[in-house]
């Protein structure tokens, strides 16, 4: 008699799986750190204008974003088509400025705050009028580092043609 026995049948072995919980977790790490969320969700129409010269921004963890424009259409019925300031998400006036960079200072550590830039993306087609309102309140609460955010464009090939 032999003391080795065949195999009856042609059955598989079974998957070794030992190793998926890592592979799971290396996928879960590298989405985690890949991915960006969004921060707001815009209300309003944002066209920005065309810049021809850029500079881009260091730490955007330190900038605060000022959006100003007419309201999306899924809003104009209830805020109407004037041009609107949104902070966060949601609308506010200009006199709601001055909490609201209160507010992201108080967010931010204290060695931070002489660092914090505001950003203001303001609609290609909104009114001046509105956009001297927020600087005349960034003043008031000594926000001075203001970022006018373009889109990247060559404005003066435009006005050649």
């Amino acid at each position: 008699m032999s003391k080795f026995k065949k195999k009856k049948g042609g059955e598989m072995p079974a998957v070794n799986t030992a190793s998926l919980p890592d592979i799971v977790f290396m996928l879960l790490f590298f989405f985690m750190v890949a991915t960006v969320m969004r921060q707001n969700t815009l209300m309003i129409e944002n066209k920005l204008p065309q810049a021809d010269q850029v500079e881009k921004l260091d730490k955007k963890s330190l900038v605060m974003y000022i959006y100003a424009g007419k309201p999306s259409t899924n809003y104009k019925s209830q805020y109407g088509s004037e041009a609107r300031i949104q902070l966060n998400d949601k609308f506010a006036d200009v006199k709601d400025i001055a909490a609201f960079i209160a507010s992201e200072r108080a967010s931010k550590r204290e060695e931070e705050v002489p660092f914090l830039t505001t950003a203001l993306k303001v609609d290609s087609k909104a009114n001046m009028g509105l956009v001297t309102d927020i600087k005349q309140e960034l003043r008031k609460v000594n926000a001075l580092k203001i970022n006018y955010t373009t889109r990247k464009g060559d404005a003066l090939e435009g006005l050649k043609k």
